[in-house]
């Protein structure tokens, strides 16, 4: 007979793209950069996410605005698109006020409901962070928000994730993930959380040896899942 799963106490948000809609700095990027904004967009995340691992695996860290500004520079050379430095500081800027996903602060307020503590875990720096957050009006949701940059670590590494056990005084079973990076929440899993990955473009399984214990279309979904034990 296999032992009783424990219930949760605490759940750990990613932020960009997880909580927050990154299609605002997309849209500016298209605005800049007329017929090119999609490409650069995609390059940029991709390098953004690229040189987190990278730098990781080197112990060569730089914060995640560093991070993200060398991205958006090499998406934008790729693209032989010149990149001035009031385009780079909007952009930049645009990382500060974007907005909740539709479905986040009902789903939020739920959990809250039902006395989760309720934190962020992000690769983001503390200065994009706490400003991003308190625009949005969610920082009294939140028992804490929480930047790898106290570890000079990106994730998936196990320490960042141990971050989240640490600050919250919880076992590591009594706390479940939620990330729209499906990456994001296999590293959760194999590390131990209960994990749940917002798959909001019906992308495909990352094979990575840990899956997702849910796999849920929106946020709107959690709540539901929570209240049934899962």
């Amino acid at each position: 007979m296999s032992a009783p799963v424990p219930a949760l106490r605490a759940l750990v948000f990613d932020a960009y793209g997880t909580l927050f809609d990154v299609h605002t700095v997309a849209a500016l990027c298209e605005t800049l950069w007329p017929g090119k904004g999609e490409a650069i967009t995609r390059a940029w995340r991709a390098k953004q996410l690229e040189y987190t691992w990278q730098r990781s695996l080197m112990r060569r860290y730089q914060d995640f605005k560093r991070v993200t500004e060398a991205g958006l520079r090499y998406a934008c050379a790729a693209a032989g698109a010149p990149l001035a430095d009031d385009q780079l500081r909007r952009l930049m800027d645009a990382y500060l006020e974007l907005s909740p996903f539709p479905d986040a602060r009902e789903a939020i307020a739920a959990l809250k409901q039902r006395k989760l503590r309720l934190a962020i875990l992000s690769n983001g720096s503390p200065a994009m962070l706490r400003p991003l957050v308190k625009n949005a009006g969610l920082r009294e949701m939140f028992h804490a928000v929480l930047s790898v940059d106290e570890l000079e670590m990106y994730k998936p590494a196990p320490a960042v994730y141990r971050l989240a056990v640490e600050k919250l005084e919880l076992p590591k079973g009594a706390i479940g993930f939620v990330s729209s990076n499906c990456w994001d929440a296999c590293g959760a899993k194999s590390f131990g959380f209960r994990t749940f990955w917002v798959n909001r473009a019906g992308a495909p399984l990352d094979d990575l040896g840990a899956a997702p214990d849910h796999v849920i279309a929106t946020l709107a979904e959690l709540p539901p899942l929570v209240a049934a034990g899962a």
